[in-house]
């Protein structure tokens, strides 16, 4: 009798078919592989803060000025009016912090830019918000296309933002790992402590993943820790990735910071180098796949 249940079930699940839709996220079976995106619920959200009729961009966000004083992103000034109940910023960040975390890559890092000032956004913080709304109107069907034949090769990328944060002197740590040249894991994410340089930095950030582009870590790395006047202020246990890279677990190389992939996770970038990373990190429109 428990036998006859169990193969009922098995013949009802199969009966359901392929998921199509999981918890927000849509799923295409194609020809050439798979294809998952969240295009209803990015409509959804447009159309919830009233941006479904915005002018489409082409990137989630402005170059940032190196000038501190002048960066669209610093945090609230004593002049400045804080954003009051009205204005719907951290409904807003958490709509688009889902989207980042399970099928948009490409706007992780400024998703992660604005979640600093959910306690004290401004209007330039709200700027900002809409601005990846724009976006978004001009992408709604774009997500990750996971092809038939293209391997299982894992790889993993890693980048930092030197003072990405000058006010509080923190960096951005950037990381994406790849199977098949489609991205399976991404984040990016302020460092919890102060790089003394950049390429202090650089070794936070490869603390999780292993593609590096900047040769002082990577000599580093092959050396271990070694104590003195540039390591010192380093702390020993960033090092584990010398001890994996020793046991033959991991092998990391060095690459041009151009191919580095993670970089689209610390910094806004100009148009073309933007579109170049998303297009080499598996996204893909919906009309350019099927």
């Amino acid at each position: 009798m428990e036998t006859s249940n169990y193969l009922k079930k098995e013949f009802e699940m199969k009966d359901l078919g392929k998921t199509k839709f999981c918890l927000g996220l849509q799923i295409e079976h194609l020809k050439n592989g798979i294809f998952i995106h969240q295009s209803a619920y990015t409509e959804k959200i447009l159309k919830k803060f009233y941006m479904d009729k915005a002018h489409p961009l082409s990137t989630p966000m402005v170059v940032r000025s190196l000038d501190p004083k002048k960066d669209p992103f610093r945090p609230h000034e004593n002049e400045e009016e804080l954003l009051g109940p009205e204005v719907p910023y951290l409904s807003a960040i958490g709509a688009l912090m889902y989207l980042a975390n399970n099928t948009r890559p490409d706007i992780s890092f400024l998703v992660s830019l604005l979640a600093r000032f959910s306690s004290s956004p401004t209007r330039k913080h709200w700027n900002g918000v809409k601005h990846v709304f724009r976006y978004l109107q001009g992408s709604v069907d774009k997500g990750l296309f996971y092809a038939n034949n293209s391997g299982h090769q894992l790889f993993g990328y890693a980048d930092a933002g030197y003072l990405s944060d000058p006010q509080k002197c923190r960096s951005q740590t950037g990381y994406l790992f790849t199977s098949g040249g489609t991205a399976i894991l991404w984040r990016s994410t302020k460092q919890t402590i102060a790089a003394t340089s950049s390429n202090h930095s650089e070794i936070i950030a490869i603390h999780e993943a292993m593609y590096e582009d900047n040769t002082a870590c990577i000599e580093q790395l092959k050396q271990g820790y070694v104590k003195g006047d540039r390591t010192k202020h380093i702390s020993p246990k960033l090092f584990y990735t010398h001890d994996l890279q020793q046991n033959g677990d991991i092998d990391v190389q060095q690459i041009r910071s151009t191919e580095n992939l993670a970089d689209l996770f610390i910094k806004a970038l100009p148009t073309s180098s933007f579109e170049k990373l998303v297009h080499k990190i598996g996204m893909r429109r919906l009309r350019e796949v099927k």
